[in-house]
């Protein structure tokens, strides 16, 4: 990947990245309920997630869901499950008390959160064709375009779980509206997932 290709490509990406997402609200949230240490579990599940999105989608599978019907509404069903299922546990108690979460558990909460977003895997299927090269290694560009997209969206959700946690007393005064808030979103999200086309 030459550099002017890369240098549109970093572009296109800290502008998705910046862009509302379920794994950006999961970091606001974790980032507030349990600060931007233990936040870095969340992200850097996320990230790992939309890692294995992109090798997905750079090595076939998004071909697949785009060919298969059947496929792609059981994902975004699942996806949209996950994310119902999930909307109870963010957000902050009244008071400001947090249920203590484990590093692996709120890892997993963030990679199954990108994992299981199809519109993620749609995106990169139709998004990262734009930058490849045909001539060069496959395995070499995807290496390049994951780590970027790696970075700058950990990047992101760091900054997100850092300001989150310093506005953390204040949202812990209006607890019970935020997590109302929050899972309310989820809930959003989860049910719009599937019903798109």
């Amino acid at each position: 990947m030459d550099l002017h290709t890369w240098l549109i490509y970093l572009l296109a990406t800290t502008g998705l990245s910046l862009s509302p997402g379920p794994n950006g609200l999961l970091a606001l949230t974790h980032g507030a309920l349990h600060g931007r240490r233990k936040a870095l579990y969340t992200i850097f599940g996320g990230a790992s997630g939309f890692i294995a999105v992109i090798a997905l989608s750079m090595f076939g599978i998004g071909a697949l869901l785009k060919a298969s019907l059947i496929w792609l509404t059981v994902l975004k069903w699942t996806g949209g499950a996950y994310l119902v299922w999930r909307s109870p546990a963010i957000g902050l108690e009244v008071g400001g008390a947090a249920e203590i979460r484990s590093g692996g558990s709120m890892f997993q909460q963030g990679a199954l959160s990108a994992l299981t977003n199809p519109k993620a895997v749609l995106f990169f299927t139709a998004f990262l064709p734009q930058f490849i090269d045909p001539a060069g290694s496959l395995f070499a560009q995807f290496a390049i375009m994951a780590g970027t997209f790696a970075v700058i969206e950990i990047a992101t959700e760091v900054f997100i779980a850092s300001m989150a946690h310093r506005i953390s007393p204040w949202l812990a005064r209006v607890g019970r509206r935020f997590n109302q808030a929050c899972g309310g979103v989820f809930i959003a999200i989860g049910v719009a997932l599937p019903l798109r086309s």
